[in-house]
């Protein structure tokens, strides 16, 4: 049976990676030529216990990529994300990650195949489910609006600001633009 399952998990893997994907996710700032909507920082966030504080914008792809699965501390990374369709997660895949969901999903199921990645992100609902697993699991990172923080969690720096900072690069459509 084993034998079986690797071509059928090849087969399916490539029809997946040949798929033709849609247009890039859009980018905080929105399409060309529409106005530009209220935009409101996007904060990466952490268990109060990690002991890492600031972060690069490269450092932080790697781990969003799974490229880098250990802390500092030894502690195993976890990522936990929104799920699809959060306007969060977009200016995530965008911004962070260059890539559409077409793309992700791929990158991931390939890195699963190949073992250059050795687990894909924890997905959950809603930003107080993030919120909640990340306090609760000393080694995860994710994402929420700054105005979705609270003490439970730790915000990082970014290439050394805080989301507020002057030139903090990541925005999110403020929730009064819908």
């Amino acid at each position: 049976m084993g034998r079986l399952a690797n071509p059928l998990l090849v087969f399916s893997l490539a029809g997946l990676l040949l798929a033709g994907s849609p247009s890039k996710a859009p980018s905080a700032a929105g399409p060309p030529g529409q106005p530009v909507p209220n935009l409101e920082p996007l904060a990466i966030v952490v268990n109060q216990a990690n002991a890492v504080d600031s972060l690069s914008m490269a450092d932080l792809r790697r781990i969003f990529l799974g490229e880098r699965g250990h802390w500092p501390n030894g502690r195993r990374i976890t990522l936990v994300m929104l799920d699809p369709g959060w306007p969060e997660r977009a200016v995530v895949l965008s911004d962070i990650y260059h890539m559409d969901e077409t793309e992700f999903k791929n990158h991931f199921l390939h890195g699963l195949f190949t073992g250059e990645v050795f687990v894909s992100p924890k997905t959950l609902s809603t930003p107080e489910g993030v919120r909640k697993f990340i306090f609760n699991v000393p080694g995860a990172i994710g994402y929420l609006r700054a105005s979705d923080v609270d003490k439970s969690v730790k915000v990082i720096r970014i290439d050394e600001r805080l989301p507020g900072d002057k030139g903090y690069k990541l925005q999110v459509p403020s929730r009064e633009n819908k």
